[in-house]
């Protein structure tokens, strides 16, 4: 009888089995936090990307030296306030994570996205998009720090140096604040990133999640500047918030019922118009009154057409991705931050009709690990 080794090995030599990790998936669960730190991503030589995860100088202004020292141990690199939550729709989110996923390294985790289907609480059924742009040495196997601004600063805080946070950051060190109010007091770039919490997040406290491994939405990896080698970012490079397309919809609506209105008015001011009638006889009128009275009554026959726009946004979909042979890495890393450780056209139907000419006939559109 065949041995257990040598069927492996033929196994192998034939294609049917892969020493490759198969893509990512399972349960796995949730915290948040937010210390401003540099991430363990953001360092060269974690994976196989494009670039390191960008960081950014005390401005917020994102660096291009990708071996800055951590702002969070006297350096210049902090985490960027883009790399914040935000709704794409109502069931529908992107953002970031410190994550650890069982059998893989950061060699397997940095830069790569995960899908996160919500299991508890009042999320349950919603999805989120996350890019891992960093690891945590104390996670939980199969667990993700969703970043989001107000979410605790954990052991290391670089919050204060870089934005002027109280000494242990907002709220809490672990779990952060506590109210939609206090993000009322953040810096202007973090405020939407904390409303977040409380909106679109509906204020859960690490519900539990299904996850599995997708390409990464461009949306995401124009942010933070990173792409695992083999892939490529799905969907459009930009996409806003619901509140943005709602707005960004409301605007064309405006600007096509202004120009519907410039050609009625256009067309109403003129000397002349042409109506419709429904009799092939021809129709004499004394007054321009009167040819009004002709239009009017033959309303139901005439059919004037103005163009119309319309607004829309359309969705990328994503599909799972099999991750590729783990990169091997050196980890030269010192320990950050935790989260919560205890742990929208006008129709311009503007039926353009106007009074007759005397003449009758006529024609008809979120400890992390960091190297510091």
């Amino acid at each position: 009888m065949a041995s257990l080794k040598s069927i492996a090995f033929l196994a192998l030599s034939t294609g049917f089995a892969s020493i490759v990790n198969a893509q990512a998936s399972g349960s796995g669960t949730t915290t948040r936090y937010w210390d401003c730190c540099k991430g363990s991503c953001s360092w060269p030589d974690k994976a196989s990307v494009s670039n390191p995860v960008t960081t950014c100088d005390i401005d917020d202004n994102p660096l291009t030296d990708y071996n800055a020292a951590n702002g969070c141990t006297g350096g210049t690199a902090y985490m960027c306030s883009d790399q914040s939550p935000w709704a794409v729709n109502d069931t529908m989110a992107y953002g970031f994570a410190a994550v650890n996923i069982a059998g893989g390294s950061e060699s397997s985790w940095c830069c790569a996205c995960y899908k996160l289907t919500f299991t508890s609480t009042a999320l349950a059924g919603r999805t989120m998009i996350v890019q891992a742009t960093n690891t945590g040495g104390d996670l939980g196997s199969n667990q993700f720090d969703i970043a989001m601004p107000g979410g605790g600063v954990g052991i290391y805080n670089g919050c204060t140096d870089e934005w002027g946070a109280p000494t242990n950051g907002w709220g809490a060190q672990y779990g952060g604040i506590t109210s939609d109010s206090d993000c009322s007091t953040f810096p202007a770039a973090l405020q939407p990133g904390c409303n977040w919490r409380f909106g679109w997040f509906d204020g859960a406290d690490n519900p539990t999640v299904d996850f599995e491994q997708v390409t990464c939405p461009a949306a995401i990896t124009a942010k933070t500047g990173c792409v695992r080698d083999g892939e490529t970012p799905t969907g459009a490079s930009s996409v806003g918030t619901e509140s943005e397309t709602s707005a960004a919809t409301s605007s064309a609506a405006a600007s096509s019922a202004a120009e519907s209105s410039t050609v009625a008015a256009t067309t109403t001011s003129a000397s002349t118009a042409e109506v419709v009638v429904a009799s092939s006889s021809s129709v004499a009128a004394s007054s321009s009154s009167e040819a009004a009275a002709i239009a009017s009554s033959s309303a139901s026959e005439a059919v004037s057409v103005a163009p119309s726009s319309s607004a829309a946004t359309s969705a990328a979909s994503y599909a799972p991705v099999s991750s590729a042979a783990p990169t091997s890495t050196s980890s030269d890393a010192a320990s950050s931050s935790s989260s919560d450780a205890a742990p929208v056209a006008a129709s311009s139907s503007s039926s353009i009709s106007s009074a007759a000419e005397e003449a009758p006939s006529c024609a008809v559109e979120y400890v992390y690990e960091y190297d510091l």
